[in-house]
């Protein structure tokens, strides 16, 4: 292939988290990628909070990882605080959130992007795909030079036909200081996909300088560090606290009394914002019996005197937004150095695209992150690394890589958005997975390494970590459930601390099952274990192993009972239009979506129970209309 001619693999459109994994994941595959983004001192930018994690969203980093992608590495390469949120409840919403140093994020993933010789970075606004016979070819960008290529993946972000607002004022930008990137909806237009908008916002940022911290909670890390990444060695950094104020009945008459000057209220925003992350004058609105909300006070990074306002987003004026924030305690003397500002810009709706994210209506398009309805910079990388795993299948012909909903909350992710129509920007919840007990974030490398080693993301020296951790931990589990602990006055002594007393001997793993015991009080009393010195991510695994042994066998059946709809596959040129006993508007929905099995199916909003049973019906009588 001859890239003095501008002929490439692979293109990836936008150099987000989303653009990052894909292209990452595309070069480590062997294929040669044209790396498109409108500025590329703004590569991996975090232009909201710079922090990865959180509930569910450590999830999605743990997967990532796992498959072989490298933003939970990036992560704990630059953090400046980790935090174990949910530690004291169960393993199924615990959650790692790292608050990164910004600029040190940034750097971190474009040394690995510039020192892979399969990456071609441009800065390029791409603003034209050529599609031949109903397939990817190439594309254009705004100064008419043309990229050959067999494959693209748009991620976008905010950019596309973007706008920003600060009061009611308005000018074109995806993101603060950038341009938006114009052209490209109308070349998908062109194309047949459907294009909708969406809005999203960020807090202002305020000089740490001007912050009266004694008038606020500190909010430390942990003394325990945990980790993202599951490759060994991962850094010890020295932790910076964050603070906690809250907004105040001042504030909130402000907010009120200048709603007349909201975009949003005054309905200069079409888009639908993000549900689960709102304006603080929508919170004001929207829950008015509610005195006060919690502002959380956030370091942007060690070299910067930036500091993030989280929970602060506005679109409201600028000047409003001063007299706001001097409202909070702590932010009396605040001097702001960027506004809030609410943005709103084009995304897909992916139910026009497949599992794998390719487009239904253009083989070798593929979408990550945004631009398919999503909010956050862990959904947007695990969907970019997945479009960019498969964008490399589709050139060689290979097998497509889609997730299930039981193997990772990936396929969960990915499930919802091509399955149901999203009205506001998606965001990952333990909730929206049925299986959240069986997907944890801390056996994410039993559930994808190997996925990921098959795909040549993981190496075979990580592989290698990875099944001696498994064979360690399936080692423990045998000797624990032989390995008996002796009624002794001394260790009954060491129980009570605890809460517990033995009458009898019993096996460790009897004894471990007990709420109130942990490998911490194994290690006291038994000195085999204590002499062990079993490392902390093995004992984790075979003490939850163990403690919820019978909660994870019920929903390894509950996975098993769902699967019997996953074996009935749906051709795909049925023709629902001809099914009897079906209403019109299930019809409508099914012929949109075209679900791929009965269980896809059954997920889609509005189908009912009674519609699956007839579709099961036709299809084991071989019934199915084909158009």
């Amino acid at each position: 292939m001859n890239y003095l001619n501008n002929e490439y693999d692979i293109i990836v459109v936008g150099a987000g988290h989303a653009g990052c994994e894909a292209a990452i994941a595309c070069a480590k595959s062997g294929a040669k990628v044209l790396f498109a983004t409108l500025n590329i001192d703004n590569i991996a930018l975090m232009p909201c909070n710079p922090a990865i994690g959180g509930p569910a969203k450590s999830t999605l980093v743990r997967e990532i990882d796992a498959l072989g992608g490298v933003m939970g590495e990036a992560a704990d390469a630059t953090y400046i605080q980790m935090k174990m949120l949910n530690s004291s409840k169960g393993p199924a919403v615990r959650a790692l959130r790292a608050q990164s140093d910004k600029r040190q994020y940034m750097d971190y993933m474009r040394n690995i992007i510039e020192n892979n010789d399969n990456i071609y970075l441009r800065q390029a606004c791409i603003t034209d795909i050529i599609v031949k016979d109903g397939k990817i070819t190439g594309a254009l960008d705004e100064f008419g030079i043309e990229y050959k290529t067999r494959a693209v993946v748009l991620t976008t972000g905010t950019s596309l036909n973007g706008k920003i607002f600060v009061g009611l004022r308005s000018y074109e930008a995806g993101r603060l200081g950038e341009k938006a990137a114009y052209g490209l909806s109308e070349s998908l237009i062109k194309h047949g996909i459907q294009i909708k908008k969406l809005k999203t916002g960020t807090p202002p940022r305020v000089d740490k300088r001007t912050i009266d911290y004694s008038k606020m909670q500190i909010q430390p890390g942990d003394e325990t560090l945990h980790f993202y990444s599951f490759k060994p060695n991962r850094p010890v950094r020295t932790q910076y606290p964050c603070y906690l104020t809250r907004t105040t009945e001042e504030t909130h008459n402000i907010i009120r009394a200048n709603l007349d000057k909201s975009p949003m209220f005054q309905g200069l925003i079409q888009g639908v914002g993000p549900r689960y992350c709102p304006s603080i004058e929508d919170k004001v609105v929207r829950f008015a019996e509610n005195p006060s909300h919690h502002i959380f006070i956030e370091p942007e990074g060690l070299g910067t005197y930036e500091m993030y306002i989280q929970g602060f987003s506005s679109s409201l004026p600028a000047d409003v937004q001063v007299q706001m924030l001097r409202t909070l305690p702590g932010l009396e003397n605040a001097h702001v150095i960027k506004p809030a500002y609410a943005v709103e810009y084009d995304y897909v709706p992916a139910v026009q695209t497949t599992h794998a994210l390719m487009s239904k209506n253009v083989q070798g398009l593929f979408f990550g992150g945004q631009i398919n309805g999503t909010s956050g910079y862990e959904e947007a990388a695990a969907q970019g690394l997945i479009a960019g795993i498969n964008a490399v299948n589709y050139i060689n012909n290979s097998e497509m890589l889609e997730l299930s909903r039981s193997s990772s909350y990936i396929g969960t992710l990915i499930d919802d958005l091509v399955t149901k129509d999203i009205q506001d920007p998606y965001r990952m919840l333990t909730s929206r997975s049925e299986y959240r007990l069986l997907l944890r974030q801390d056996n994410a490398d039993a559930r994808l390494t190997e996925i990921g080693h098959k795909f040549g993301l993981i190496d075979d020296v990580q592989y290698k970590v990875f099944t001696d951790k498994q064979e360690a931990i399936e080692r423990e589990m045998d000797r624990i459930k032989e390995a008996k602990i002796s009624v002794t006055d001394e260790n009954n002594q060491i129980l009570a601390k605890y809460g517990e007393h033995m009458d009898r001997g019993m096996k460790i793993a009897e004894l471990l099952k007990r709420p109130n015991i942990d490998y911490s009080v194994i290690n006291e009393i038994d000195s085999v274990t204590r002499e062990m010195n079993l490392p902390f991510d093995i004992a984790e695994q075979v003490e939850i192993l163990t403690k919820y042994d019978g909660y994870l066998k019920r929903q390894e059946m509950q996975v098993k009972e769902a699967g019997k709809l996953d074996k009935f596959k749906i051709p795909d040129n049925i023709d629902y239009s001809k099914i009897e006993h079906i209403s019109s508007e299930t019809k409508d929905k099914l012929a949109k979506i075209r679900p791929k099995t009965l269980a896809q199916a059954s997920r889609i909003g509005g189908v009912k129970p009674a519609d699956i049973s007839i579709l099961m019906v036709m299809l084991e009588r071989h019934q199915v209309l084909r158009t």
